[in-house]
């Protein structure tokens, strides 16, 4: 029970920090660096769709033993046909969907950090007018 917490609490603060440095890379000038975090995580979910395709062949080993004791293994090699195109698709699209959450999570961080950055040269900018 005390190793689950300490688990639970180690990734609470890995989560934390990600979205940190997040914070961090989008507050500043360069836009660019506040998209590399988005970035590897979109590179990150498309390993998994990449995936997919070496799991198109399913191996099943079957057993069954005789009267006499004697132990029968039958291997069937299946590969995926026609048929199963559409699961495999739908299959592609929610683990690319899934994966993408982080990502989508830090393009919102990203966009709403750039928001205010922009808000507030628009300010200094007013400030500067008036001053004038």
């Amino acid at each position: 029970m005390h190793k689950t917490f300490s688990y639970i609490i180690f990734f609470l603060i890995i989560i934390a920090g990600i979205i940190a440095l997040q914070i961090f890379l989008s507050k500043k000038q360069n836009k660019w660096l506040g998209l590399i975090l988005p970035f590897i995580c979109l590179i990150l979910s498309i390993i998994p769709v990449l995936g997919i395709t070496s799991f198109s062949t399913v191996t099943v080993t079957e057993q069954s033993v005789s009267e006499n004791g004697e132990v029968i293994s039958n291997v069937i090699n299946s590969t995926t046909n026609k048929g199963d195109m559409p699961s495999i698709i739908i299959t592609v699209i929610s683990i690319f969907l899934l994966y993408n959450i982080p990502t989508v999570i830090l393009l919102v961080i990203y966009y709403a950090c750039r928001e205010n950055l922009k808000r507030n040269k628009e300010l200094e900018k007013m400030n500067i007018q008036d001053l004038e």
